[in-house]
């Protein structure tokens, strides 16, 4: 219960926002923030609560934002709809892939290399078919209204991605106390031990990488009907790879606020890089990387591990205050 109150507050702080502001910068900012968290999210089902690192989860976003517009340009159908569709696409892109990979026994690296190989692979196809548009890329047309899915203001993204990430808190929120979720930390934390007291880590793991793929698959809708526009490039470069694992790491893994943290402040920090080095391309990345590299040299736990360490503090003198 303490989990649903906390997000429950969350939402209604940050959706109040737009009642207390119409300026495009900062619900601008606070759009892109979530959308952030939302990829941060879904790494952290699959990284964060299973250790299955992933370096391709451009995989899942770019199938997400290509089922999105495609179903809407080639098939004409209801843009919520083809969300719907975008999140079961992508989930079962994670099943093929999952299957796949724990068929074979894949982890640490080797799990981390596949979905780079594969998020590639997808790249190669969507430049080479023609109803991907090819290397050009497809094209949303334009027409607003709440039935679109495309909004006057950005204030009805907000709301958007609001949904969104309280449902990733919810999926997050729910493996934090349900017993798959306790299966799939045992995974985690060694799998040996989890399969000797009946645990089937192939299941689990299979099914950590169908979530994680159908929340990342959502990010990837939210873009395409925000920017209305989709390439090979952008649906599955390394770029979205990155900003998802980094905000989750630096956050901290197998938390529940943990990504919502790290995506903010990586997101503060890139605005301030891009202010203050935008003529140098590709500099965020280089931030991100630094950030990486301090953050698993001295903050193992993540930015949350603070926190965690203060609060464990405080009830362990509550506890010797009352002993005494």
């Amino acid at each position: 219960m303490k989990d649903v109150r906390a997000i429950a507050v969350f939402v209604l702080l940050v959706g109040s926002i737009p009642f207390f502001t119409d300026s495009g910068v900062v619900l601008n900012f606070v759009m892109m923030a979530l959308y952030a968290c939302l990829l941060a999210q879904a790494w952290n089902v699959l990284g964060g609560f299973g250790g299955q690192f992933s370096f391709g989860h451009a995989l899942f976003f770019g199938t997400g934002a290509y089922v999105q517009v495609m179903a809407q340009v080639h098939a004409g159908w209801n843009p919520w709809l083809s969300l719907v569709l975008a999140m079961g696409t992508s989930a079962a892109v994670g099943l093929f892939v999952g299957a796949l990979s724990f068929r074979y026994g894949l982890k640490g690296s080797y799990f981390a290399l596949v979905t780079l190989a594969f998020a590639e692979v997808f790249r190669i196809v969507a430049l080479s078919v023609p109803f991907t548009g090819a290397g050009v890329g497809l094209m949303l047309p334009l027409r607003e209204s709440v039935g679109n899915m495309q909004f006057a203001s950005r204030a009805g993204y907000v709301w958007l991605i609001l949904g969104l990430v309280t449902v990733a808190l919810c999926v997050t929120a729910w493996l934090r106390h349900s017993r798959f979720g306790a299966y799939l930390q045992a995974v985690r934390d060694n799998e040996d031990a989890a399969r000797a007291i009946g645990v089937n880590p192939f299941l689990v793991k299979l099914w950590a990488t169908v979530l994680s793929g159908a929340l990342m698959g959502a990010g990837g809708a939210f873009y395409v009907q925000v920017f209305q526009y989709i390439d090979p490039g952008l649906a599955f470069g390394p770029h979205t790879s990155v900003e998802a694992l980094v905000g989750a790491i630096v956050g901290g893994m197998g938390t529940l606020w943990g990504p919502v943290v790290g995506a903010l402040a990586l997101h503060v920090l890139a605005d301030v890089t891009r202010n203050l080095f935008g003529q140098l391309p590709g500099i965020n990345m280089v931030v991100y990387g630094c950030v990486l590299v301090l953050i698993v040299m001295f903050l193992p736990r993540g930015v949350g591990g603070i926190g965690q360490r203060w609060f464990k503090r405080q009830d362990s003198a509550s506890q010797t205050k009352e002993g005494a």
